[in-house]
């Protein structure tokens, strides 16, 4: 017997617990709507917590002229930063001049370009810098001598789409993972939406209108409506390597490529360095995206052209892969397809409930887009009210001045004096303000309960799971936190227990 939802009829049902569903519905929970977010497995399991970890313009898209793209996305950085600046923060990449690739002036210019599209005030300005007696010219093979420094941000990308999802939450949305959509269909000036849980029982929703979020799946969706005839999406793998640290400071590089392309290496963790990504066309299943041999190769190779250190493949401590689904705008190579999104909007017949597709995006322009797709939406769902109040409002945990991380972490060592430094690190960049939500009036390791490994604790645990939908020891390890790179597999098997035994 399939069971309805409890609530009759939620106004927005928004399928896709990746960052632009999580980001529609919250921004739409905040307008007075009532929201059910679908998602089939973990929040953030797919293409979201797969990214290079960047809230950023994306500079090489100035040379595919994608200005407008490129605008947007620099007018975000600082707004995502205000209101997260304890997943988000400022850094510094370093984009060393490479003989007989990019010319001086190229880069110069692009830069330029840069500094002025977006807006920027608190992020500082380019600089040219002497490689040879700069701190991130150490770790580089002799011969480079001019880089430039320049701004963007980086972010904890999956943490990102969950306090979404939990500020959707906490405004009145309903948020199910693990709830696969089987079948949609429009009746009677409504979505009816059939799903199934992870365990197999049907389950059925109905709502007055539809966000098809589903990223690499959103052609696919069953019943979706005639709004994506003719349709194409590119789907576009994107890998990555973790290796050890490779440099001791805080730049980041941009590394240019013979090939044309481009890669990053990031300081990542604070023990390691994450380099990536790659562009290649994607064909086969969506359930299983890992980054192939080639791949890991190609990263290794490309980072080896300029880290006086070899990177080779035995050194890849965790590599993970992403599928971007990108707007198929006919471009020949797959680092050239645009990076920006679509949304449409398929109002349907006469007295027929509407839907929104949407198409393409970028983590750093989730937020613009989710207040432009409520915006479509709100002439017909008249009880949402007011316009986009997203770009101020602090997500969970941000509630507090964005260069105030530093005090926020001093504060939690002071307060939690039993709790080492690289723990009230993690913390503090994890939870913010919400930290002592869960922390409350401990006075040593044991007030935590279990102590897992590396300063991971029950009370943590207990946490992730009562307020962040964790459920299981991968959710926990992977995506909440990334202490899977440092937990032991008898560490990961006592976690795994420890919730199985909860419940």
């Amino acid at each position: 017997m399939t069971q309805e939802s409890p609530a009759a009829i939620h106004d927005l049902a928004v399928i896709g617990g990746g960052v632009n569903g999580c980001g529609i519905a919250r921004d739409a929970a905040g307008r007075g709507a009532q929201v059910l977010l679908l998602e089939r497995g973990d929040l953030g399991q797919g293409t979201s917590s797969a990214s290079t970890k960047l809230i950023h313009g994306g500079l090489r898209y100035l040379e595919h002229r994608e200005f407008g793209l490129v605008r947007e996305a620099l007018a975000e950085r600082e707004r995502l930063w205000g209101i997260a600046p304890h997943i988000i923060h400022p850094m510094r990449f370093v984009l060393p001049w490479t003989k007989g690739l990019r010319p001086r002036w190229m880069l110069r210019l692009g830069l330029f370009l840069y500094d002025h599209l977006g807006g920027r005030q608190a992020l500082p300005a380019t600089r040219t810098i002497d490689l040879r007696r700069h701190v991130a010219g150490a770790p580089l093979r002799s011969g480079f001598t001019t880089g430039y420094c320049y701004s963007d941000g980086w972010v904890d990308d999956a943490r990102l789409v969950l306090l979404n999802a939990r500020d959707a939450a906490d405004r009145g949305a309903t948020v199910r993972t693990r709830t696969q959509v089987t079948g949609l269909a429009r009746e009677a000036g409504l979505w009816t939406i059939d799903a199934r849980t992870a365990q197999g029982a049907p389950l059925r929703f109905r709502a007055r209108a539809l966000v098809n979020a589903t990223g690499p799946s959103v052609l696919a969706l069953p019943g979706a409506g005639q709004g994506l005839t003719g349709r194409r999406m590119r789907l576009v793998r994107g890998s990555h390597i973790v290796v050890p640290r490779l440099f001791d400071h805080d730049f980041a590089y941009f590394f240019q490529l013979p090939d044309g392309r481009i890669i990053f290496a990031i300081p990542y963790e604070r023990d390691f360095t994450l380099i990536g990504t790659t562009d290649r066309d994607h064909e086969g299943g969506l359930d299983r995206i890992a980054a192939s041999a080639d791949e890991i190769e190609y990263l290794c190779a490309a980072a080896s052209r300029y880290f006086a250190r070899t990177v080779a493949p035995a050194d890849v401590l965790w590599s993970y892969a992403g599928v971007r689904p990108l707007i198929d705008d006919g471009s020949d190579l797959p680092e050239a397809a645009t990076r920006g999104y679509r949304l449409d909007y398929d109002a349907g017949g006469e007295g027929e409930a509407p839907a929104l597709h949407v198409l393409g995006g970028k983590i750093t322009t989730y937020r613009h887009l989710a207040a432009e797709a409520v915006s479509l939406l709100q002439p017909r769902l008249p009880m949402m009210r007011g316009g986009d109040w997203t770009a101020t409002a602090p997500l969970p945990g941000g509630d507090f001045p964005m260069t105030g991380l530093p005090a926020l972490l001093d504060g939690l060592a002071r307060d939690y004096p039993f709790l080492d430094a690289a723990t009230i690190d993690r913390i503090g960049r994890a939870y913010g303000t919400c930290a002592r939500q869960w922390l409350g009036d401990a006075r040593s390791m044991a007030d935590l309960g279990v102590h897992f490994a590396v300063g991971f604790t029950q009370a943590e645990a207990v946490w992730q799971m009562d307020r962040e939908w964790a459920r299981t020891a991968d959710d926990m390890l992977w995506r909440r936190t990334k202490l899977g790179l440092r937990f032991t597999a008898a560490d990961v098997a006592a976690l795994d227990q420890w919730v199985k035994d909860r419940g």
